[in-house]
């Protein structure tokens, strides 16, 4: 019994192994790739000439590693002139190039503007000392030529009427607005570093608004839509300032029939005393 076994043992492991050697030989056929085989001539003639001298031709009619001929050369188009007497080229200066200055602008509402400056969060204006009333309107201080805004400034060469009689109303509303300042201290919204000329801007002495002291004694006109046009209109109807009669002159006389002092009698004259001799 146990011999019988054996060789079934035996007879099964050289059938396998036989299995084996077959599936290896045939996986082996179906993943070996076809290799051509290339003769040594047909590479030589495959290769161009060293001596420049022309490819031979492959043997046995194989063009297919005969190398393709290099692209010839197109000649180059010459220009011919055309009416040379007629056509003359113009003469060229022989120089650098000279850089022309720019245009000015078409207009300046293309132009970037310049930024506004940052004020500090306390700033309250600047302060101007000592000012100057040059006109109705207008104050100049420390090089600033500030004009104060919501108001029209009356120039001193300006005339009023009223009921048919012409006063220099421009003189005496700049004589009032000098007695109004004082040489007070003016304090305007003008940044510090603003660069001198007029400034259009709001000022106050004290907490009293210049324009609106102005506009209300009806020594300048207020803009037809500003802040002070209703006190403006207010003025001319009360005929203050420039929209009334011109001041009255008062004249002065210093006559002794004026004054007000009394009159002192002369002494008497004394008689000289003829009863007295002479010692």
């Amino acid at each position: 019994m146990r011999p019988a076994a054996i060789a079934i043992a035996a007879a099964g492991f050289g059938i396998a192994t036989l299995l084996v050697s077959l599936g290896g030989q045939r996986l082996a056929a179906i993943e070996a790739p076809s290799v051509d085989v290339i003769d040594e001539s047909d590479i030589q003639q495959a290769l161009p000439p060293e001596d420049g001298g022309e490819a031979l031709p492959p043997e046995d009619g194989n063009t297919a590693a005969v190398a393709p001929s290099a692209p010839q050369a197109e000649p180059e188009a010459v220009s011919r002139a055309v009416a040379p007497d007629e056509i003359v080229p113009p003469a060229l200066e022989q120089g650098g190039l000279v850089r022309e200055a720019p245009r000015a602008p078409l207009s300046e509402l293309s132009l970037a503007l310049p930024p506004k400056p940052k004020m500090p969060d306390d700033w309250d204006g600047t302060t101007l000392f000592r000012p100057v009333a040059s006109a109705a309107g207008l104050i100049e201080a420390k090089g600033f030529s500030v004009a104060i805004s919501g108001v029209m400034a009356v120039e001193t060469s300006e005339k009023c009427s009223f009921e048919g009689k012409e006063w220099n109303c421009g003189v005496r509303a700049r004589t009032a607005f000098r007695s109004f300042l004082r040489s007070r201290a003016v304090v305007c919204d003008v940044p510090p570093d603003a660069e001198r000329g007029v400034i259009v801007a709001r000022c106050r002495v004290g907490k009293q608004d210049v324009g609106e002291w102005l506009v209300a004694n009806g020594w300048v006109r207020a803009d037809a839509n500003g802040p002070y046009a209703e006190a403006g209109a207010k003025a001319e109807a009360e005929k203050k300032g420039i929209f009334g009669a011109a001041p009255e002159r008062i004249e002065m006389t210093l006559s002794p029939s004026g004054t007000s002092l009394p009159e002192v009698e002369a002494p008497p004259a004394t008689e000289p005393d003829t009863n007295s001799s002479p010692q």
